[in-house]
């Protein structure tokens, strides 16, 4: 990640898990200040748009219904961020060996159910797969996919290869695929060349202060 301020609709899509993706959206996530880029419900839907969760044309829909209702939009970010704080949370618990907070799954389990009255199976020529109903200018309908992806990551063998930033400041989420499971960095070109530099920098200070 860059240190500059990164708006929502250009950040990294470094997860590898549209869940993981949308848990990212506070930049420098583990630092005592976390800068939040979900600023308004237009940067929620431009993320959205961003992430290929909503089409141009579905944005468009929402803005507009969002600004005849202002006051449920804001209750919709409010809800968004929310349920990226207490996924963030979960998944680095998990990482780190321990049980996600109560508090915390009922944060998700409020917004699951909302996606479960929602959620519909429907078949192609390709087989079975999931779609949404409800009205196209539902304001919450981004959320619906976030909290699929998570459950379907929470409940699948995948879920022991979620990894985070080493950088004690980013703590980005991201799924590990490496064979041997030894990502460290949600990206080698931000907080992996960051490290090296760091590291290259503190050994020519100790050469200097042994010479």
């Amino acid at each position: 990640m860059d240190e500059s301020v990164v708006r929502a609709g250009t950040l990294k899509l470094l997860g590898g898990r549209l869940s993981l993706d949308f848990a990212n959206t506070a930049d420098w996530h583990a630092s005592d200040q976390p800068v939040e880029t979900l600023t308004s419900y237009s940067e929620l839907v431009t993320w959205s748009q961003h992430a290929g969760i909503l089409t141009q044309y579905q944005g468009r829909q929402l803005l507009e219904s969002a600004a005849l209702q202002p006051l449920h939009a804001a209750v919709v970010l409010e809800r968004a961020i929310a349920l990226r704080e207490a996924a963030y949370r979960m998944f680095a618990a998990i990482f780190h060996g321990h049980a996600p907070q109560a508090a915390d799954l009922a944060v998700y389990n409020a917004e699951l159910s909302r996606m479960q009255a929602r959620a519909q199976i429907a078949s192609g020529t390709e087989g079975f797969f999931w779609v949404w109903g409800g009205a196209e200018n539902d304001l919450d309908r981004m959320l619906w996919r976030v909290v699929h992806d998570a459950a379907t990551l929470l409940t699948s063998e995948e879920l022991s290869r979620v990894g985070q930033c080493s950088d004690g400041r980013c703590g980005w989420l991201f799924l590990d695929t490496s064979r041997n499971r030894s990502r460290r960095w949600c990206s080698m070109e931000d907080c992996g060349n960051r490290a090296k530099a760091r590291r290259h920098y503190q050994r020519g200070r100790i050469l200097q202060e042994s010479g």
